[in-house]
């Protein structure tokens, strides 16, 4: 079975998912969601540590811009999270893997086809050998 951690903001992501949930969306059942106060909290350690130990996607979802409930904080991730996408070849690890989006939590249609899609690709690349160990080793 595939593995795929989601990194969901509180306040607009994680409220998404749920409005998904409650709508009844088909949605895939690979899509672990670990609910965080905001993505411009997101250390680029959270993404990078679970795809070298092997796990074989990892999805950030946050607010929109103008519509982050701190403000900026989405801003700030995405600014961190593009540089660990270009950084992540370099452990090995294929930048596929990894996507960013942004989803409010009246989006929940929307949600449902991005981690559709991100699942899909997923399933396409087949699952991580966490061989970005054996480089950082």
């Amino acid at each position: 079975m595939i593995k795929i951690v989601g990194f969901l903001c509180n306040w607009c992501s994680y409220g998404g998912a749920d409005t998904a949930g409650v709508c009844r969306f088909k949605q895939p059942t690979d899509l672990r969601i670990v609910r965080i106060p905001c993505t411009g909290r997101m250390d680029p350690l959270f993404v990078a540590k679970p795809l070298i130990y092997g796990v074989d996607g990892v999805l950030v979802s946050g607010c929109h811009p103008k519509d982050c409930h701190y403000a900026v904080g989405n801003l700030h991730a995405r600014r961190r999270l593009e540089v660990l996408k270009q950084f992540l070849p370099f452990m090995g690890i294929d930048a596929r893997r990894f996507h960013y989006t942004w989803v409010s939590a009246a989006e929940g249609q929307r949600w449902q086809k991005v981690v559709t899609e991100f699942t899909e690709q997923i399933h396409n690349l087949g699952p991580n050998s966490g061989v970005g160990l054996e480089r950082i080793a």
